[in-house]
């Protein structure tokens, strides 16, 4: 899964540590997951989205692999 967070957190001028703080994961959590290292779990990818006031599909990027 793809997301756009970093370019979301960035246009809103917001350091990885303050987002950290403000949805209660570490700083590395938001690191890896702007690095593509970690998916959230759901709750984690509602109170982004919503942190953001953007829907789930605005922030993550799900693409089914071809079989």
């Amino acid at each position: 899964m793809e997301n756009r967070l970093e370019e979301i957190r960035k246009a809103r001028g917001i350091k990885q540590e303050d987002l950290a703080t403000e949805l209660g994961v570490s700083r590395q959590t938001i690191s890896s997951l702007e690095k593509g290292r970690y998916n959230p779990s759901i709750l984690l990818a509602f109170k982004i989205a919503r942190h953001f006031d953007l829907s789930i599909e605005d922030v993550f990027i799900y693409r089914e692999e071809a079989q």
